[in-house]
């Protein structure tokens, strides 16, 4: 075993171990009114291998996954060597706890190639969710120094059926960092559950960041590769009762435009941009309705000290918020995705 890999063990359980006191949401839990805790999460830690040269424990990602069992109660490190793993891989829910660590994201990479309108194993067309490249459904997932990619081609404007997923989190309490995200018409569906996103690099032209999860951004790259026009993020919040948004921090957005940043995917969709630096893309009133006129008057899209020459766009439409500290703070630390029970501060 490498030294390196030897040390990211220890890290990973470190993380595993910590205890909140009193949380039901943590991994440890209290089983005394006295403050004595026993555990209740994970027990113990397997390490697989993957090489694509075959000096692993397999040479797919699948085959490493496919090989944890069914209710698994082991963190399970699954280190992946350099390469690109051209294949469509699934973390079903009943595999929680799996870690995918690369050798770097410009090295390895998982890759494929689905469009929403191809057809599936039944003859009918997959659709959207279904393209995923890489769809994870388990709870407690990780993924570190890795690159997921969709490869399917940009399409025009105006062109059906070319939605092509590199990601589908559907997990909850999932968490990323220092991984990239390549594709363009729906890169990244953050579909459902709490997420937490550091450090990454997420790239698409329409829509490359949609769904209904509780996610935050931290310290991310946004990049365009809008030819005509495009947008980084459709929110599908649908009730006023449901906590979910998406809220970036201190990320920057980069490429061509002229790009909306934030759509109204639901009625009551939730976006908030804080401390983020916007090249001169944005296009002129920055936020979209989805067509749904009413929906200008549910939506909750919002900036807070945001920066850049292309940030006073997004100040030019009436029911977009320039929001004050007291209306920011919900968004602006870990604690919008729960993440004092699950994250490490190390890792926030």
């Amino acid at each position: 075993m490498r030294i390196s890999e030897f040390f990211f063990i220890i890290f990973v359980t470190s993380n595993f171990l910590c205890v909140v006191k009193g949380s039901s949401h943590n991994h440890a839990g209290s089983n005394s009114s006295r403050g004595r805790h026993h555990w209740v999460g994970p027990t113990g830690l397997r390490l697989i291998t993957v090489d694509i040269n075959g000096f692993g424990d397999f040479r797919s990602v699948q085959a490493a996954v496919d090989s944890v069992p069914e209710s698994n109660r082991k963190n399970v490190l699954i280190l992946i060597s350099a390469g690109r793993y051209i294949e469509k891989v699934v973390v079903p829910a009943s595999k929680p706890y799996i870690t995918f660590e690369g050798a770097g994201r410009d090295v390895t990479v998982i890759e494929w190639h689905d469009r929403a309108s191809d057809k599936g194993p039944d003859g009918q067309q997959l659709r959207t969710y279904h393209t995923a490249s890489v769809a994870v459904f388990a709870p407690f997932f990780t993924a570190r120094n890795i690159s997921f990619k969709n490869t399917a081609p940009a399409p025009q404007p105006g062109m059906q059926g070319w939605q092509a997923v590199a990601l589908r989190i559907s997990g909850d309490k999932a968490f990323f960092s220092g991984c990239a995200f390549y594709g363009a018409q729906d890169t990244l569906c953050d579909d459902a559950g709490r997420h937490f996103f550091k450090d990454c690099y997420i790239e698409g032209s329409i829509d490359f960041i949609f769904g209904n999860g509780r996610s935050m951004y931290k310290s991310c790259e946004l990049h365009s590769i809008a030819t005509r026009f495009g947008s980084i993020a459709a929110q599908d919040r649908k009730s006023p009762d449901e906590k979910t948004g998406f809220a970036f921090v201190n990320c920057s957005v980069t490429g061509s435009g002229p790009l909306y940043v934030g759509r109204a995917m639901g009625k009551y969709s939730r976006i908030v941009f804080s401390y983020t630096y916007f090249d001169d893309v944005v296009a002129h009133g920055g936020w979209d309705d989805w067509d749904h006129q009413g929906n200008n008057k549910t939506a909750f899209f919002g900036v807070y000290k945001c920066y850049g020459p292309g940030a006073a766009a997004l100040r030019r439409v009436s029911w977009a918020q320039e929001l004050d500290f007291d209306a920011a703070h919900p968004f602006l630390a870990k604690s919008f995705v729960n993440g004092r029970h699950w994250i490490s501060p190390s890792d926030a």
